[in-house]
């Protein structure tokens, strides 16, 4: 009988224990499954650095060097973006301050525009045309808060920059001590749910990386393409503007963004037939790669079905925010794993 208390009082003070541990760190579990999402996809790579000559078996700085490499790829190209981002702004508050002065006349091209050019214009003159009509259209977007969204903007961007730290930051301590830590899991997945509790392990595994290398794959491709397209339509930097793009692509739809952008500027500068063919190409390419080739790599990767693997991938997106573009492929691949041991199953028994 004092067994069977002993038993129950070690379970409930686990459970406690458990339930404020997980109260105490909620708030960075997305940022800790960020870090082993990043940790399993990289893991590869990780064991050749560590394979060869220059840093054979020294574990610390072969997880340094390949940290520190990771946040260079993804902080390098948004900080130039940034970088010319504020540099743009720069120039619209100069340009708002005179049109404070003086006004701003209407450019040439906005009445050039078909269909709307000469309502544009009207638009632009009551607007901004006068000195009256800018402070009027200005005083209304600051009483408005149109402009108070540049403060929310620069504190979004410095709490991401945090969240990215400590995202680095973890993902050191997991190269570090991956090996122990994989071992530790696998034998507590063994000795729960036995041999069959691994090999779902060893899927969710598959599933991670074989969704990270389809990411990378479609986002090294369209910023590739779309390279191409900014140096034939006449933008600046093209290879800036690839790489962006191509950051952003890892992400579904997320690449209309930067090709969007690039549209808007042409269509500005009057090259409106280069605009509508830079933006209807990204948009094909966006949609077959997003909607076709994406769910073809993952599946292949973990043989999941192509509805699954679609389903896994938006539906993911959809209930866990961009942490479900992994977290929805790899649930299908388990749940299609099991489905598969229950057909056997049945098929033994029969």
């Amino acid at each position: 009988m004092n067994d069977l208390l002993q038993i129950r009082a070690r379970l409930s003070a686990v459970a406690i224990l458990l339930l404020l541990g997980g109260w105490v760190v909620q708030g960075f579990l997305p940022l800790l499954a960020w870090a082993v999402v990043l940790a399993i996809s990289t893991w590869p790579i990780y064991n050749r650095l560590l394979a060869s000559k220059e840093l054979h078996g020294k574990v610390t700085w072969g997880a340094v060097a390949l940290t520190l490499f990771i946040g260079a790829i993804i902080l390098a190209p948004l900080s130039y973006g940034l970088v010319k981002l504020f540099a743009e702004a720069e120039a619209l508050g100069q340009w708002l301050m005179e049109a404070q002065k003086t006004g701003i006349p209407p450019p040439d091209w906005l009445e050039a525009m078909p269909m709307i050019g000469t309502s544009a214009k009207e638009f632009w003159v009551k607007s901004l045309g006068s000195k009256e009509a800018a402070n009027s259209t200005l005083h209304w977007l600051s009483t408005s808060g149109a402009l108070g969204y540049t403060k929310v903007f620069a504190g979004q961007l410095m709490q991401r920059l945090v969240s990215f730290l400590i995202i680095l930051l973890v993902l050191l301590f997991v190269y570090q001590h991956g090996d122990t830590l994989s071992r530790q899991v696998l034998a507590s997945s063994r000795r729960i749910f036995g041999d069959i509790g691994v090999r779902y392990l060893l899927h969710a595994a598959a599933a991670v990386r074989g969704t990270v290398n389809g990411m990378m794959l479609i986002g090294i491709v369209k910023g590739l393409l779309l390279g191409v397209g900014y140096h034939l339509a006449g933008l600046g930097h093209p290879a800036i503007l690839g790489t962006l793009t191509g950051i952003f692509a890892m992400i579904p739809f997320a690449a209309k963004l930067i090709f969007g952008a690039c549209s808007l500027v042409l269509a500005a500068e009057s090259h409106f037939t280069a605009a509508i063919v830079l933006f209807s190409y990204g948009m094909v390419l966006t949609l077959i790669a997003d909607n076709y080739v994406r769910p073809v790599l993952i599946g292949n990767a973990v043989k999941l079905p192509f509805i699954w693997t679609l389903l896994g991938i938006f539906g993911g997106m959809e209930a866990f925010g961009l942490l479900g573009l992994f977290l929805g492929p790899t649930l299908m691949a388990v749940l299609m794993s099991i489905w598969r041991d229950w057909i056997e199953d049945i098929g033994k028994s029969a």
